[in-house]
């Protein structure tokens, strides 16, 4: 199977993931890349975390014990990981080995404050963090790198600004924050400041954001679909690559996007053809 987004056709590859006898996947939540074209799998059940190479196979796994609900995750520049824990209220960095760095979050429900059932995180440029507070508090975090929140915006609603169920969130390198709004079908477009500045329409329940190698937004959606955005926001492709949404997705420095595919327990792989 082929599909095209804008100008580049992929083949989808539905098996491309070979998870292993103690590297099991079963409901993967989420999915990112490192600089060595890795790409870390963040599923809710044990192991948290399976590492795969670039041919899909398992190079390692961590994280047994420190993760009570994995959401999402996202890898910077410098190969750190951030993992967001739903149910466990917290924002938890660490090295590609599994080495914790950083815990954020007092593993309880916080009401208007640091966390509230997350679901995602994005970093800037400056090492600050945004954090989509989405199932419980209806907003954004920005913390500097230390984990010191620096300011909130949004609550529920469906005005400008407003959300339900922030759901994804991304910063590009212009330095606007997407945010995935998934129950008002729509990306919210914001200043690092969280100042409203736009959204982008035409997708159906928004599930995760991500940039491909040359600033093609992407975003998969409930239709479902992926979609392609430029970074105007104008839709330039749409594709149905997999059989249920991808709840998470990622993109390799080649141009390959990978799907967290949720309900088969398994992440596919959209392979650039052209």
């Amino acid at each position: 199977m082929q599909v095209v987004l804008g100008d580049r056709r992929y083949a989808v590859e539905g098996a491309w993931s070979q998870p292993s006898a103690d590297a099991p996947l079963d409901v993967v939540s989420q999915v990112a890349c490192d600089s060595e074209g890795h790409v870390h799998a963040f599923q809710r059940t044990p192991p948290p975390v399976v590492v795969f190479d670039t041919a899909g196979r398992p190079l390692r796994h961590w994280g047994e014990g420190r993760v009570v609900d994995p959401h999402g995750i996202f890898i910077d520049g410098h190969d750190k990981v951030y993992l967001i824990d739903r149910d466990g209220h917290a924002l938890i960095v660490c090295t590609t080995t599994g080495e914790e760095l950083l815990r954020v979050g007092s593993g309880r429900p916080e009401w208007r404050g640091c966390f509230n059932h997350p679901t995602d995180v994005a970093v800037d440029a400056a090492g600050n963090m945004y954090v989509s507070d989405g199932y419980g508090n209806h907003v954004v975090h920005k913390l500097d790198p230390k984990g010191n929140r620096l300011l909130t915006w949004g609550g529920p609603g469906g005005g400008p600004g407003e959300f339900t169920t922030p759901h994804g969130v991304w910063v590009t390198p212009d330095q606007r924050v997407l945010v995935g709004d998934r129950e008002n079908n729509r990306i919210q477009v914001f200043s690092t400041e969280g100042a409203y500045l736009t959204a982008f329409t035409g997708v159906y329940k928004p599930m995760d954001i991500c940039m491909d190698d040359r600033g093609v937004i992407l975003v998969s959606d409930q239709t479902p679909a992926l979609v392609a955005f430029s970074p105007a926001g104008e839709i330039i492709g749409r594709a149905k690559p997999m059989l249920r949404e991808g709840h998470g997705i990622c993109a390799d420095r080649e141009g390959n996007i990978f799907l967290a595919e949720l309900y088969f327990g398994r992440v596919s792989r959209l392979r650039r053809l052209d």
